[in-house]
């Protein structure tokens, strides 16, 4: 009992920083010791070293190739020979990556515009990489031009179709309580269809990404780390909510539904417009008028998921705009990034968090599903979501590829 009691005599005495600053200075210590002995019973690695390279980003200037590469692997690597489509060609630039290091290599090349090229690359120990241009189109400046460009067809796709979709709000003023209910199980079944598109393609760009920097975790780190951040916030505005609502403002909860809402399609249309932007990069998306038709009927119906939560709301032009601004305008954003500095690590973390955004959404606006009798998937929950699924799907056909 007496050495209990001193003990914790000892323990209160101590301040906290102290008792947790404690085990982090053994580790340290244990950590040194161990590479002042050189490792003891590690031995010397045998066997060839691992070399794994990415390409992270391709650059097409008139006869020149730029390739931004990454040592993906846990050894250093050197970049000795390079060839384009089986001919052996120059390169400038240091072929050595440690680490997790990053190089770019400059070939001097005469591509044509419209052809494919396979890039291999081999290390001085004889290992090889290959990289696939399947049509080589010149990388646009980044000049205030191109930003221009990018910035409308963002507008196109994003800012215009949202808020063509957000004029359905007289509309859903006038339907009954039931038809209210199906109108936001539609919300919901869109936006269910929007985080699983999302997640697939971030696994698929993620896919491609360095290993080392968290790959295909990255998509479900954003996806975690979005949901967490925004549940931190609606436990942090609840209080306001719940004293708005004794105030009589009954419209405080509508407007925060549709301010969630609005963010996590905000979202999603960011990775859009990485897409987009870096396909229009690589000279992969052709801008035609179907194509634009096709992504306004598309993100229309992101509009009218947006004002169904606000049927018994008056909310001003003005909250209005912000919302459509809110949901759409990422797309302009990501449309800049994908085009002129696409990642693959930083664009599957983005639709991570898009996921994860679009999923605290769907949390937060299900029990608005709820018929008289308290069910959740009663009939017309059951068809709005039906519906939801199968509108979002079809006019994503329209911009299929």
């Amino acid at each position: 009992m007496e050495a209990n009691t001193a003990d914790g005599s000892l323990g209160s005495r101590a301040p906290a920083w102290a008792l947790g600053a404690i085990p982090l200075a053994l580790i340290a210590v244990a950590i040194g010791a161990f590479a002042l002995l050189g490792g003891p019973g590690l031995g010397d690695r045998t066997g060839p070293p691992v070399e794994d390279l990415a390409v992270e980003r391709t650059v097409l200037h008139p006869g020149e190739i730029e390739l931004t590469l990454q040592n993906d692997g846990p050894d250093a690597v050197d970049v000795a020979q390079v060839s384009v489509n089986d001919a052996f060609v120059p390169f400038a630039g240091s072929g050595r990556l440690d680490r997790l290091g990053s190089t770019t290599l400059t070939i001097p090349y005469p591509w044509v515009e419209g052809e494919g090229y396979t890039i291999t690359g081999v290390t001085s120990t004889g290992g090889t990489f290959e990289h696939e241009i399947p049509v080589a189109v010149e990388t646009p400046e980044a000049d205030a031009g191109f930003f221009g460009l990018m910035a409308l067809l963002g507008i196109y796709v994003g800012v215009i179709p949202v808020s063509l979709g957000m004029l359905w709000l007289p509309f859903v003023r006038r339907v009954g309580a039931e038809w209210l209910r199906a109108l936001i199980a539609f919300t919901v079944g869109l936006l269910a269809f929007l985080a699983v598109d999302a997640g697939l393609e971030g696994l698929e760009i993620a896919s491609a990404a360095p290993s080392a920097f968290g790959g295909t975790s990255l998509v479900f780190i954003g996806a975690a780390v979005a949901y967490l951040a925004l549940a931190g916030v609606d436990a942090y505005l609840s209080r306001r909510r719940a004293a708005a609502a004794a105030r009589g403002a009954a419209g405080s909860a509508a407007a925060y539904l549709a301010l969630l809402v609005a963010i996590g399609i905000g979202l999603h249309n960011l990775g859009e417009g990485l897409a987009i932007g870096s396909a229009y990069a690589s000279g992969a998306l052709a801008l035609g008028t179907f194509l634009v038709v096709g992504f306004a009927i598309h993100n229309t119906t992101e509009g009218l998921a947006i004002v169904a939560p606000m049927a018994t709301a008056r909310p001003s032009l003005r909250r209005l705009i912000a919302l459509g601004l809110l949901a759409g305008a990422p797309a302009i954003l990501g449309a800049w990034v994908g085009a002129a500095a696409f990642n693959p690590s930083l664009a599957a973390l983005l639709f991570g968090v898009g996921v994860g955004a679009i999923l605290r959404v769907i949390v937060q606006l299900a029990p608005s599903m709820r018929d008289s009798d308290g069910r959740l998937l009663h009939p017309g929950a059951v068809g709005g979501l039906v519906a939801g699924l199968g509108v979002i799907y079809l006019t994503g056909l329209l911009v299929a590829g």
